[in-house]
C-alpha cells in the first residue's frame, strides 16, 4: 500500500506549483544566457578590432596633412619712372578758314574735297573781269595825272623864268608850284589805285594759305561770294595742318600744384620745360609706342576759375597723317625722375579696413602680414612706397589659403612686369 502511494506523488522536477525545486533550472538558464552575451561581445570586439586593422595600422592609415601651398616671390626691384595719364584731344597747329577777299561770282573750283593741299595751291577763282576793268580805269587815271603833272612842271618852269626877269609876280610862281604838287599827288594816287586794282585782281585767285588737309567746298560754282574785311564774308572752306599736330588736355589744380612742388624740390622737371618727353596713344592702342613720342610745349598762364583746371599742350610728329584734329586720346606725363622702386602684383595687396596689407612668409613658413603704403600702378604692378623690403617673400598666389600666423608651404614664383602698362 505504501509503495503505491509513493509512486503516485509527483516528483520535484515536475512540480506544477513553481516552488523551490524550479530555482536551479532558472539559474542554469541565466548562466547560459550570460555566457552567450559575453561571447557575442567578445566576437563583436574582435570583429571591430580586425576591421580597423589594429592600432598600428590605424596610426599608419591617418596621413599627416601638410600646410597649404602658396606661391611666393620677392618684390620686383627695378628702376622706373612714374607716369601720370590724362585724356585730351588732338588739334591742328594751323587752322585756316578760307574766305573771299573780294566780292564776285565764283567761277571755278580747283581741288577735290578732303585732299591734301600745299601752300600756294590754287583753290577758287572768282570772275576777274570786273577787276580787270577797274585796273584799266586806274591805269587811265594814272596816265591823265601824269600828263597834268608834266604840264604843271612846264608852267612852273615858265613862271620861274619870268620871275627871275621880274616879268611876273611871286604869287604866280606860288600858284604854279601848288598846281605842280597837286598833279604829283594825283600821280601817286593813280599809282595806288593801280596797286589796289592789282590786289583785287589777285584776290580773285584764292590760293591755300597753309599746307594741310582741305575740307569740302561750302559754295558751288555760280554763286555770289561776299568778300571784304567784315564779318559778313563768305566761308569757302577750311584747311587744317596735320604734321606736326597738337595734343590739348586739362590738368587739375591739384596735379599742377604737385608738379610744381616736385619741380621746386628737384624731383621733377618743370612743366614749363619744353624738353619734357610725353607719350600719346589712341583709344584702340594698348601700348605707349615711341611713334607717339612728343614734347610738352605750352602751359597756360592761369587756372580756369570755373573748372579748377589749367590748359596744357604737347606737340607730336605725324608723318603718317594718322592723327586727325578732333580725335580723343590718352597722354602720359612723367610724374617723377627715374628711381628704384619696389613693385608687387596688385592682386597681392589685401585691404584691411583702412589699411593695405601684403602677406609675407618667414623662413619657418609662418605667414606674416605687413602694412604698406601703396603708390600708383606702373608696368602693370603696384608701387609700394614703404612697408616692404626687397628681400621679403610675398604671397602672390593662394591668398585664400593663407592666414596670419599659420604655417604654409611656400613655392617659388616670379613677378613679371608688363611694359605695355
Amino acid at each position: 500500500m505504501n509503495d503505491s502511494r509513493n509512486s503516485d506523488r509527483p516528483g520535484p522536477e515536475s512540480s506544477p506549483s513553481g516552488g523551490a525545486p524550479a530555482a536551479p533550472a532558472r539559474s542554469r538558464i541565466a548562466f547560459h544566457l550570460s555566457v552567450a552575451g559575453i561571447a557575442v561581445a567578445v566576437a563583436a570586439a574582435l570583429i571591430w578590432y580586425f576591421a580597423e586593422g589594429g592600432p598600428e595600422q590605424k596610426a599608419q592609415a591617418a596621413p599627416v596633412v601638410p600646410p597649404p601651398a602658396v606661391t611666393v616671390s620677392k618684390p620686383l626691384h627695378q628702376e622706373i619712372t612714374e607716369w601720370t595719364e590724362f585724356t585730351g584731344q588732338f588739334a591742328a597747329v594751323e587752322y585756316v578758314e578760307v574766305r573771299a577777299r573780294v566780292s564776285g561770282y565764283l567761277e571755278s573750283i580747283h581741288f577735290t574735297d578732303g585732299q591734301m593741299v600745299k601752300k600756294g595751291d590754287l583753290l577758287f577763282v572768282i570772275d576777274p573781269r570786273p577787276f580787270q576793268v577797274a585796273k584799266a580805269q586806274a591805269e587811265a587815271q594814272l596816265a591823265d595825272a601824269q600828263a597834268k603833272l608834266e604840264n604843271a612842271n612846264r608852267q612852273l618852269e615858265r613862271a620861274a623864268k619870268l620871275r627871275r626877269d621880274d616879268y611876273t609876280s611871286q604869287s604866280t610862281v606860288d600858284d604854279r608850284t601848288q598846281d605842280r604838287n597837286v598833279a604829283a599827288a594825283a600821280v601817286e594816287a593813280g599809282r595806288a589805285a593801280i596797286q589796289a586794282a592789282d590786289l583785287n585782281l589777285e584776290f580773285t585767285r584764292i590760293v591755300a594759305p597753309v599746307s594741310g588737309r582741305i575740307s569740302s567746298h561750302r559754295v558751288s560754282v555760280g554763286n555770289l561770294v561776299s568778300g571784304g574785311e567784315g564779318t559778313g564774308t563768305t566761308l569757302l572752306t577750311t584747311i587744317v595742318s596735320l604734321d606736326p599736330i597738337y595734343f590739348l588736355f586739362d590738368m587739375s589744380e591739384a596735379d599742377f600744384l604737385a608738379f610744381q612742388r616736385a619741380a621746386a624740390e628737384g624731383r621733377l622737371q618743370s612743366t614749363r620745360d619744353k624738353n619734357i618727353t610725353v607719350y600719346a596713344r589712341l583709344f584702340d592702342e594698348r601700348d605707349w609706342s615711341h611713334k607717339r613720342e612728343g614734347r610738352l610745349n605750352f602751359v597756360d598762364n592761369q587756372v580756369d576759375r570755373g573748372a579748377g583746371t589749367i590748359r596744357v599742350r604737347a606737340v607730336f610728329p605725324n608723318p603718317e597723317l594718322l592723327l586727325t584734329p578732333g580725335q580723343f586720346g590718352r597722354l602720359r606725363l612723367p610724374g617723377s625722375l627715374p628711381y628704384k622702386a619696389i613693385l608687387v602684383p596688385d592682386e597681392a595687396v589685401v585691404t584691411d579696413q583702412s589699411r593695405k596689407i601684403v602677406l609675407t612668409v618667414k623662413d619657418d613658413g609662418t605667414v606674416a602680414p605687413k602694412v604698406i603704403r601703396p603708390g600708383p600702378m606702373e608696368l602693370g604692378l603696384r608701387i609700394v612706397r614703404n612697408g616692404l623690403s626687397p628681400d621679403d617673400r610675398v604671397i602672390i598666389n593662394g591668398l585664400v589659403r593663407a592666414r596670419p600666423g599659420a604655417k604654409v608651404t611656400p613655392q617659388p614664383g616670379t613677378i613679371t612686369p608688363d611694359p605695355n602698362h
